[in-house]
């Protein structure tokens, strides 16, 4: 388990271009078990996520060659077996594998998948979406076994809340399903969007992307294409507040800043210094920072994956400020480690009280989830003295390597290797 160790009073310097979106790119990889046919894939990030579900697509006998730029997915000679349970623990993004598999070979087994202990995320919602396109399903040794008679048959489901992963498995398995399948309360998450498009060029036949209503056509199969990750906005967000936090000019390139005016607009209110294009935002030094009311909501409200750096942000403004967290219902364990920075925040159920106008001073502290490792990272970087954060592969999950990014562009970050 690696670790890094970073010099606090950063300052970051130039800019730095957003790499692809991890979220968006685990559902099309799985996308690809759809068809027999070539899916090629550019600006696909370097993160573990990425890694494992193309070692976990391997497992099934998927061939996938690695080009200069983008990678190409053949999955004509895929073997229909269980899906690693190495892999799968750690993913919580495996379970979108049941309704491509599902769809095209009426069958399916995985392990009950792992990923971060940020609430219980059931699979039930998925299970219950699929099963009204005919499959059916049992837990049996730690597996989850589907099958269906046949072909899956076009249905209206409802979801319970805009689930983005049953959204994404729900929508991929009912791209071949027989008939008419229509989605209601979707997630209209951009992620849900651009996997879509990229079925959309597979040739399925979708209709309502970026809507609480979608629906699909079933065709009978999908053909070779080829198609574009759009790039990660809570990477792009977590790059604007880590210039705000610095006091730094910088300027954030390569993402579309519609996917985070909710994130922009509260920064405003913040009263922080931001010019904003179409693909990038320039941060310029800010002075009278203050504090801010939060709650995390479902695409387009504020994205729960940018909550830990918000409040980091929040730690060192002026006035108090507080974060009502709606999306998960354990997302706060990195409060605990921002606090031993020095931070004082105290909690009370779902919403987090923050005191502005805090320092924060170096320390040993432990990551516990993606998005809070790299609060831990925000927050140490403006820190007095030196911090030691352990564990950081939560961190590479989902941000290509802070030390060669960031570091790079002034901050002093060093891994080291346990």
């Amino acid at each position: 388990m690696d670790k890094l160790i970073i010099s606090g009073n950063s300052k970051i310097n130039g800019s730095i271009n957003v790499h692809g979106s991890k979220n968006a790119a685990l559902p099309i990889l799985v996308a690809s078990l759809l068809s027999d046919q070539n899916l090629t894939l550019s600006n696909i990030p370097k993160v573990d996520d990425i890694n494992n579900m193309q070692k976990l697509l391997k497992g099934f006998g998927s061939k996938i060659k690695i080009n200069k730029n983008s990678i190409t997915i053949n999955n004509r000679n895929i073997k229909n077996i269980s899906a690693d349970y190495d892999i799968v623990r750690k993913m919580r993004a495996s379970v979108l594998i049941l309704g491509p598999l599902l769809a095209r070979f009426g069958y399916s087994k995985i392990s009950l998948p792992g990923g971060c202990a940020i609430g219980t995320r059931p699979i039930d919602i998925h299970l219950e979406g699929l099963s009204k396109l005919g499959a059916t399903f049992k837990i049996e040794n730690g597996f989850v076994i589907g099958n269906v008679n046949n072909r899956l048959k076009g249905s209206i489901i409802k979801l319970p809340f805009p689930s983005v992963g049953a959204t994404e498995n729900i929508l991929m398995a009912s791209t071949l399903a027989e008939g008419q399948t229509i989605i209601k309360q979707a997630a209209m998450e951009p992620e849900i969007e651009d996997l879509g498009k990229c079925l959309i060029s597979m040739g399925a036949k979708i209709e309502g992307l970026g809507t609480k209503k979608i629906i699909v056509e079933g065709v009978k199969s999908l053909r070779e294409a080829k198609h574009n990750i759009i790039s990660d906005r809570i990477v792009a967000g977590t790059y604007i507040i880590l210039a705000i936090m610095l006091n730094s000019k910088f300027h954030v390139k390569n993402f579309n800043t519609n996917h985070l005016l909710s994130v922009i607009n509260i920064l405003r209110k913040m009263n922080c210094n931001l010019k904003v294009k179409k693909n990038s935002v320039r941060i310029f030094p800010s002075s009278n920072l203050k504090s801010a009311k939060v709650t995390t909501k479902p695409y387009p409200g504020f994205p729960t994956d940018l909550q830990a750096q918000l409040m980091a942000l929040m730690c060192i403004v002026d006035g108090n400020s507080q974060i009502q967290e709606t999306v998960f219902e354990n997302r706060f364990m990195h409060v605990p480690e921002l606090n031993r920075l020095g931070a004082k925040i105290k909690l009370l159920k779902d919403i987090a009280y923050i005191k502005g106008g805090q320092q924060f001073k170096g320390a040993q502290v432990m990551a516990s989830d993606l998005r809070a490792s790299v609060s831990l990272v925000l927050a140490a970087l403006c820190a007095e003295g030196q911090t030691v954060i352990n564990r950081v592969y939560h961190l590479d999950r989902g941000y290509e390597k802070v030390e060669k990014g960031i570091g790079i562009l002034g901050p002093k970050i060093k891994r080291i290797k346990i």
